[in-house]
């Protein structure tokens, strides 16, 4: 089963409807017991980090999900999914997050002259190329909703980088672990894609 895990936050019909659309079955769950049988887990989110790490704990689902990922089971984490992977975010505060890699989550600069949350169509630059990417071009585009990014401590789990006013971190890949800060679910062909290419590591695993 590929568990798409419902904590409230995330567009979770989305995500579903997405990998629907290129035959892979993934199904709403938001009991532990659901993401410890399943066999690939996507993590999507919208919204504050602070409510989306206490929302997974009052659930009970944060165990589930690092012991999941610990196991070597596929995981996919979509916007907020990717940065409550990081060691804490600077957003309205300091809020721990998962601590699945070293690292913060900050607010993009507002010297930059752009508008923030950083909303649309923009570009990857590929620097690892995880299986996820492998039918992607470099340069595709992607469609983006955030005002935060994720500044990763160790520089070899970066996948992709994106320009906004800065150059950011846009896709972290480390063994079994893709997120990314765009949507997949929102970016059309290439966007369905990489749905299609990670349902097809969760059928192999």
């Amino acid at each position: 089963m590929l568990a798409i895990i419902d904590y409230g936050m995330g567009n979770l019909r989305s995500v579903q409807k997405g990998f629907a659309k290129i035959g892979t079955e993934a199904t709403v769950v938001n009991s532990p017991a659901d993401v410890m049988n399943a066999s690939g887990i996507v993590l999507p989110g919208v919204g504050a980090f602070r409510d989306c790490i206490k929302n997974l704990e009052e659930l009970g689902l944060t165990g589930p999900i690092l012991k999941s990922i610990e196991a070597g089971k596929p995981f996919l984490g979509i916007c907020l999914g990717l940065q409550a992977l990081f060691t804490e975010s600077h957003e309205f505060g300091v809020h721990k997050g998962l601590d699945v890699f070293k690292g913060k989550v900050l607010r993009f600069p507002e010297n930059t002259g752009l508008k923030v949350p950083h909303m649309g169509w923009n570009t990857i630059n590929i620097k690892r190329r995880p299986p996820v990417l492998s039918e992607i071009q470099d340069g595709a585009s992607f469609y983006f909703v955030h005002s935060y990014y994720v500044a990763p401590e160790d520089p070899s789990i970066i996948a992709t980088t994106t320009e906004y006013g800065i150059e950011y971190t846009s896709m972290v890949w480390k063994d079994n672990v893709f997120a990314v800060q765009f949507h997949p679910e929102k970016s059309q062909a290439m966007g369905l894609e990489i749905l299609r290419a990670f349902g097809d590591l969760v059928k192999k695993s």
